[in-house]
């Protein structure tokens, strides 16, 4: 599962929440949540525990797939 970087870096500034903040209230490590914030994959249950943490439907966090181009 890959969280989109873009909608989780904004979320946490709208909201004001540091990385060791947000990784103490959903009870994952900050290596997961840099990890998230850098782009990379992680699991459902990370990002379903993230979304909680701050509140927001999973699904918005998520990426979304990349549409290919017509030629």
């Amino acid at each position: 599962m890959r969280i989109d970087r873009i909608k989780l870096i904004s979320e946490m500034a709208i909201q004001e929440i540091k990385v060791g903040e947000l990784s103490e209230k959903a009870g994952v490590s900050r290596v997961t949540i840099s990890a998230m914030r850098s782009g990379k994959s992680c699991t459902k249950n990370s990002a379903i525990h993230v979304a909680r943490a701050l509140g927001v439907d999973v699904e918005e966090l998520l990426e979304q797939p990349r549409k290919e181009q017509e030629q």
